[in-house]
């Protein structure tokens, strides 16, 4: 062989050589880089949480600002459903096989309970010591509703609370700032909807839920004070029932009808949720009246609280990182974020004279309706809530429906609601 043309060959091995290594080179940098990569991913551990679908960006948002936050752990949701009842035995079902598929649980209030009670859920109270919460930086209500044997086992994450509705354009100025503050009793409202019934075409002084139903629980709740004055209580909710500003049917009375009568200005005062202030602003469907027209005060005893908590279930895999957004979620950013985002009561109470909070919810300037959530209190907190409810509305429409048997019903009350 020639050797030029020996040459040339050894110049073009020479050269595929080179190409070789230096695109093996790069493939081995590249997988560095790939695995280095994966590496950082799988650095974060994955927390899956168990809430329920939200119409507003709120919870979305709350994730990704955690999320973002965080070098250690990324949240997984794949929201449930907004129907209670289908919500409460898909993660019952859950919890009852033994499953770690949801780290972070959201709960209806009345869920809390019967939830700890069976051993789901993992108490936080070393959680909160070390986080440097204290009970009192939450929702009084929200906190005891997940409050069971002494432990606690929820934070709020979002609370909702019986008000007292009221004409502001037939209550006295002086009567007005009574009931704003809240200190005023069961009585003193009796004789304002004896004073005011008529006023400016009402019929009716005072409207509550009192049909055998969960809204009945929540009223026992509030006219006995939590179950301290159980007798006291029942004896001045017949004493509406049978008053001559009551309508006939108020037996028969839930949300629905409370808020149709009072919104259609037939009523003076009228007991409801939240909800209710939002369709007289937004002027739904049969309003007649306009929020200039409606003042809110706290109820004589507090509102009981409704909405829902955030726990840990007792079997995650992933029980810090669970806890880690539970601390975000219910503190003061997270809350800050769900109220701002999608108009929630913040549970944590700081937020409650917080501008920007205040500024993306209107019943937030109120001052009763600020005192109103200064002073709440819990159903009864139980394993088994749904056969304590069911005893209490039995038997307390029993009572309403007659005015007999008092001391029998009271006791029976008094039994089912003990909370330990």
């Amino acid at each position: 062989m020639k050797k030029g043309k020996l040459g040339y060959l050894c110049f073009v091995f020479l050269s595929i050589v080179i190409l070789v290594a230096c695109s093996s080179d790069k493939a081995s940098n590249t997988a560095q880089k790939d695995n280095k990569n994966n590496t950082t991913t799988e650095e974060k551990v994955t927390i899956k949480v168990g809430i329920q679908n939200d119409n507003t960006p709120a919870t979305q948002a709350l994730i990704d600002a955690f999320n973002e936050s965080q070098d250690k752990f990324v949240i997984e949701w794949d929201p449930l459903t907004n129907d209670s009842a289908q919500m409460h035995d898909q993660l019952l079902n859950s919890l009852n096989s033994g499953s770690s598929e949801y780290d972070v649980l959201s709960l209806d209030v009345v869920w809390a309970g019967e939830f700890a009670g069976a051993g789901f859920l993992e108490p936080i109270d070393v959680f909160m010591k070390e986080a440097g919460f204290s009970k009192d930086q939450f929702n009084t209500g929200s906190m005891a509703s997940g409050n069971y044997t002494g432990k606690q086992y929820t934070l709020p994450f979002f609370p909702d609370l019986g008000l007292l509705y009221f004409r502001s354009d037939i209550v006295s100025e002086e009567d007005a700032i009574k009931l704003e503050s809240g200190d005023y009793s069961y009585e003193d409202l009796y004789a304002m909807a004896e004073k005011y019934t008529g006023e400016k075409g009402t019929k009716y002084g005072f409207l509550y839920q009192s049909k055998q139903y969960e809204g009945l629980t929540v009223n026992v709740t509030e006219f006995t004070n939590s179950y301290n004055n159980v007798q006291t209580g029942l004896e001045s909710m017949y004493k509406f029932t049978n008053a001559d500003f009551s309508p006939s049917d108020l037996l028969n009375y839930t949300e629905a009808e409370t808020h149709t009568n009072f919104e259609q200005g037939n009523a003076v005062f009228a007991r409801n949720w939240p909800y209710q202030f939002g369709r007289i602003k937004g002027q739904e469907d049969g309003v007649t009246i306009s929020l200039d027209q409606v003042g809110i005060a706290p109820l004589p005893n507090g509102g009981a609280v409704g909405g829902w908590l955030l726990g840990i279930n007792k079997n995650s895999e992933n029980i810090d990182g669970a806890w880690a957004f539970i601390e975000f979620a219910a503190g003061k950013t997270g809350q800050k974020i769900m109220a701002t985002e999608g108009g929630y009561l913040p549970g944590f109470n700081t937020l409650l004279e917080d501008e920007a909070v205040i500024a993306g919810n209107e019943l937030l300037s109120y001052p009763g309706f600020q005192n109103a959530l200064a002073n709440t209190l819990a159903r009864p907190v139980s394993p088994d809530y749904n056969a304590v409810s069911d005893t209490i509305q039995v038997e307390s429409h029993k009572y309403l429906s007659s005015g007999e048997g008092l001391d029998t019903i009271s006791s029976a009350i008094e039994e089912s609601a003990k909370t330990e």
